[in-house]
């Protein structure tokens, strides 16, 4: 299984210095989430699966999250702003092709896989690539999901994101790929993420301030459409088993 060549050459020149402050904005609150629900286990190495150009990773080493950090990207333009950053605790920084992880079986205490899922054309050979080389797993994804999300493809393929997810259908996906979920967090875009995003737009920032008042009125909402979901798994033994 290899990233078709359409999306190769879409994500081949994705990262820029146009988008940094963004990227850098997001980043700083995903890596807090992942030192969150990484709290209770003891690793020595981490891989990020999918690091973008570098963002996360930067935080993390700033923080002092690992000592053994390292990554594999698919876009080779993620590959050079990774490097670029000279980033303290990164060890290896790997060009793949989507699927294939070039670590031995179990190689990992950790792996995190953060806004990538929603991206990739075969999600479930992903996992199992993941699951192979690692004890412990941080995913997190957005969770674009609404009752007419069919209306809005073209809105989400301008993000790349060809897979839609609420926190229960992604708790599926792992739970029938042998994943075994220990933590998660339903999480809400904070104020600086929201008057970036909606700096052009300060009706829409309202609207979005509104929404998130309710929903932290309402847990059973909250868990339904938080703007993501984060979780960390460990990896169950046998098969799942089907009929």
């Amino acid at each position: 299984m290899e990233l078709s060549d359409h999306l190769r050459e879409k994500y081949a020149s994705q990262y820029n210095s146009e988008s940094v402050t963004w990227r850098n904005l997001g980043a700083k609150h995903k890596a807090d989430n992942i030192v969150s629900l990484a709290r209770h286990i003891t690793f020595k190495n981490v891989l990020e699966v999918g690091a973008g150009e570098g963002s996360i990773l930067d935080w993390l080493s700033k923080w002092n999250f690992s000592t053994d950090l390292n990554c594999v990207e698919i876009s080779e333009s993620g590959i050079a702003m990774i490097r670029s950053k000279g980033i303290m605790h990164l060890n290896d920084v790997l060009l793949f092709d989507g699927y294939k992880i070039p670590f031995p079986n179990n190689h990992f205490d950790l792996v995190i896989c953060s806004h990538v899922l929603e991206h990739v054309e075969h999600e479930r050979t992903l996992l199992r690539e993941i699951k192979r080389v690692s004890k412990y797993q941080i995913f997190e994804v957005p969770i674009d999901f609404s009752f007419y999300v069919d209306s809005k493809v073209k809105h989400f393929l301008s993000y790349g994101h060809i897979n839609i997810y609420t926190p229960g259908l992604f708790r599926f996906l792992l739970k029938t790929e042998n994943f075994k979920v220990l933590h998660d967090k339903c999480y809400l875009y904070p104020d600086d993420v929201l008057q970036m995003t909606y700096k052009n737009n300060r009706s829409g920032y309202y609207v979005a301030k509104i929404k998130h008042a309710i929903l932290r009125l309402f847990p059973y909402l909250l868990g339904i459409k938080p703007s993501a979901y984060a979780v960390l798994t460990s990896k169950e033994s046998g098969r799942v088993d089907i009929f």
